[in-house]
Parts: C-alpha cells; sequence; structure tokens
C-alpha cells in the first residue's frame, strides 16, 4: 500500500475524492488519470458571459510601472549568515498552529542531566523531537477517517490525504487517533507514520510560500540591494521559499533562483489537512456546477482570437469555437488554440496573444476565449478548478503551476507558455523544473 515518494504541493486546506469500496481504508489507485485532489482556496461566481474560478488575485495589465512602485529593501546587506533550521522550524510551527498540535519546545529531560541534555542537542534534533508527535498519510492517495478504532463499526467521516499532516492523540490497536483541521478520529496505523519515520517525511510535505505584497517585487541574485536584478514579479505572486535569511528569503522563479525583501512579502507554509465527510460533498458539488456552466459557455463561444486593442496583426488566428468539436474534449480545444501563438513575444504584465503576454497572462487570456474568467496571477493560478495528481496523470488544457510561473499542459509531457522576455511564447518539457501543482479546469 506504500507509495514511491512523490512531491506534492501541500495544500491550506484539503478536499478529496469519491470513496472507492466498501471497508477499504487506504485507496491506492495511482493509474486513474481523472484522479483529482483538493482545491484550496476556490471561490466560483457565474456572471455574464463567463465563469470566475478565482477572486484570489486582480489583473495587473500595466505595461509601464510607476518607479517608486518597483520596491525591495533599502538595507544593503553586506554579510548574511543563514539562520540554522529556520525554513524547517517555520514551517513546523505553522503545521501545529492548523493542526492543534501541542509540541513541547524543547528536548524533556529529568534529573541532573536534563540541562546538560538539551545542550548537547542541536536545534536540528531538537526539531525532529517535534516531528515526532505528527501522523502524516503514506498511501498514494488518501486512507478514512472513521468515528471508531474498526472498519466494521467505524463510520466515515473524512478522508485524511497523502502527504497531509495531524496531530497524534492515541494509538488504539493499530489504530491512530488524530486530529487534523475539523476532523477528529481514527486512521489505520499501516497507512501513516509517526515518530521516527515522520522525522524526514514531515520536512518535505509543507512548502513555505513567500506571497508578494508589493505591485511588483525586484527578485536579485544575492541578498543585498547591490546585486543585480534576475526578474520581476507582481503583487499577489507566490513564490516557494527555499532558505530563511536575515531579512531576505531565497526563491525560485522563471529565470532562476533569486532574493527577495522580507519586506514586501508575507510568509506562510501550505499543507494538506483531513477533510470531513460534509465539506468534501459541499466542495465536489460546487465544482461539478461550476464545470458543467464552464463546459456549456465554452461550447457556445464563438469569440474571435483577436484581442481589443491590439492593433493591427499580420497573422491570422482560428477562434475558440473552431477547435471545440464533439470528437475532441474541451481541454484538447485550450490545448490547440494556445499553441498557435508560439513564437510571439514575452511581455511583463501583458495579456495580449498577439503583441504580448506575460505567462499568467497568457494563461488568462487563453482561458477567456473559451468563457473562463481566471486571474492574472501564477500564484493564484494554483487554488483554481481541481487539484490533478501529479504531472503524470495530467491532461491537455490542465494548468500546470511553478514557482512564479504557470503554463498550459498540451499532451506528450509538454507545456506551452509565456517563458521570458528573450524566449517569447514557447514550447517547453513540462518537467524542465519542479511542478508545484495541475490544475483542471474542464
Amino acid at each position: 500500500m506504500r507509495k514511491t515518494r512523490m512531491q506534492l504541493i501541500a495544500m491550506g486546506v484539503a478536499a478529496a475524492v469519491t470513496v472507492g469500496g466498501a471497508g477499504i481504508d487506504a485507496n491506492a489507485s495511482a493509474s486513474k488519470v481523472t484522479t483529482v485532489l483538493p482545491s484550496a482556496g476556490i471561490s466560483y461566481a457565474l456572471t455574464g458571459d463567463s465563469v470566475s474560478l478565482s477572486n484570489l488575485a486582480g489583473d495587473n495589465t500595466d505595461d509601464k510601472l510607476a518607479e517608486n512602485d518597483i520596491q525591495d529593501s533599502a538595507v544593503t546587506i553586506t554579510e548574511t549568515t543563514p539562520l540554522a533550521s529556520t525554513l524547517q522550524e517555520n514551517i513546523l510551527n505553522d503545521i501545529q498552529k492548523a493542526t492543534g498540535a501541542t509540541i513541547p519546545a524543547e528536548e524533556p529531560g529529568t534529573g541532573e542531566d536534563t540541562e546538560e541534555s538539551e545542550e548537547e542537542l542541536t536545534d536540528e534534533q531538537k526539531e525532529e523531537e517535534r516531528f515526532k508527535s505528527l501522523v502524516i498519510a503514506n498511501v498514494n492517495d488518501y486512507v478514512n477517517v472513521r468515528d471508531n478504532p474498526s472498519e466494521d463499526d467505524g463510520e466515515i467521516i473524512g478522508k485524511l490525504y497523502d502527504d497531509s499532516v495531524g496531530t497524534f492523540i492515541e494509538e488504539t490497536d493499530g489504530w491512530y487517533k488524530i486530529k487534523s483541521g475539523r476532523v477528529e478520529g481514527y486512521v489505520k496505523a499501516e497507512y501513516c507514520v509517526t515518530g521516527e519515520d515522520a522525522v524526514e517525511l514531515a520536512k518535505e510535505v509543507g512548502k513555505r510560500i513567500a506571497t508578494v505584497t508589493t505591485t511588483t517585487l525586484k527578485v536579485r541574485s544575492g541578498p543585498s540591494t547591490d546585486d543585480e536584478v534576475l526578474g520581476l514579479v507582481p503583487i499577489e505572486d507566490e513564490l516557494v521559499v527555499t532558505e530563511e535569511m536575515d531579512g531576505w528569503v531565497k526563491v525560485s522563479i522563471e529565470e532562476g533562483e533569486g532574493y527577495v525583501s522580507m519586506d514586501y512579502v508575507e510568509l506562510s507554509t501550505e499543507f494538506v489537512e483531513a477533510e470531513s465527510k460534509e465539506e468534501e460533498e459541499a466542495r465536489l458539488k460546487k465544482e461539478e456546477e461550476a464545470r458543467q456552466a464552464a463546459l456549456a459557455q465554452a461550447k457556445k463561444n464563438t469569440k474571435s482570437s483577436s484581442d481589443k486593442g491590439d492593433g493591427s496583426s499580420s497573422k491570422s488566428y482560428n477562434s475558440a469555437a473552431s477547435y471545440t468539436t464533439q470528437s475532441s474534449s474541451i481541454g484538447s480545444a485550450v490545448a490547440s488554440y494556445a499553441q498557435q501563438f508560439v513564437g510571439n513575444p514575452y511581455v511583463y504584465g501583458g495579456t495580449s496573444l498577439t503583441n504580448g503576454a506575460d505567462c499568467s497572462g497568457f494563461v488568462m487570456s487563453v482561458y477567456a476565449n473559451f468563457g473562463v474568467s481566471l486571474p492574472h496571477s501564477s500564484g493564484a493560478d494554483r487554488s483554481v478548478g481541481a487539484a490533478v495528481d501529479g504531472l503524470a496523470n495530467a491532461q491537455p488544457g490542465d494548468i500546470v503551476c511553478y514557482s512564479g510561473h504557470v503554463g498550459i499542459y498540451i499532451g506528450g509531457g509538454n507545456i506551452v507558455h509565456a517563458s521570458s522576455a528573450k524566449t517569447g511564447i514557447k514550447i517547453s518539457n513540462a518537467s524542465y523544473r519542479q511542478v508545484l501543482s495541475v490544475r483542471r479546469i474542464f
């Protein structure tokens, strides 16, 4: 039942797929292409001629940016030493707050050896002791949470998804009682890890996120305002933090790894919690209603692919409706439609498929031609639609999300995306960078 380790982005709330079979407490099917995981922070709103799948971020379409809106720290760092285990410590603290864990801050000890033992433990060793009090699901899909420690008598009250975290309460005859999110109940111990086995896994399941809080943020090659600017990131974009330092965090963007000032980002941790049966039913109903509405809109959409305000273009493009046929899925139509813009320019803050768009602007404008409204933010795109269980299960039209970047899956392990000012809109191998999540609209 145990799976080969895979890297999944951990979400702020969890969700689920339907139960597959009575009396089975772990769904280990990893081969179904249609398998989806819970969405986090999705807000659906049906308005006029479009379907809005997220209200997490606003547009950022200005091509010209005021100088005072492009900010980073005014303090030059001449010598910076990373804090030991700061990143993992902060991830653990956020997990503790969300799960209600009450984990001792220091290594317990008794008698005369207490002080000496604490002094001998390194920060990393103390952190590992705290991780031992967590329970982490280690399956291909999910493990059921029951109100009693029995498959026969215990009613299913929720699901604990792979890599999701709960607080250990007690152990009873091969079952762990846990608290995670709004769910408190029992999971079979064989499908989870705790104690020593949870130490290394706990460091992987939480992702430290830096959300940009200023209009446009500079990402620099080093932790100093004297270092060169690698790229720009718009407000509300979310970047994965790989290191936390004194006043700076190291992040990953399309141009490579760089540093941003803590003054202009908000740090948090994404992870997955258990989802109650009631939460799952409500979420699935809302997702299906929005999906059906978007599908109907895409089929009747006859909008031309010409962008308003783009001016003249020497190249003609097919409309979205021309790709929507009875024999192909809407996702395939999205992928085919998007590929005709390969070779067109990348423009920071742009949304024009012909005259220039940035990564999220490209995805937003492609989907707009199918009656779907998406945010102009690569970070917010990680919460639209339904989550797909990894790149291996991606279908054409799915949105592939990276740290500070986003593209559209076209099949064959490739994406089409507005890559950079140097390369423009192009096709790349989808695994050329670490994939944080894959989202499905249709």
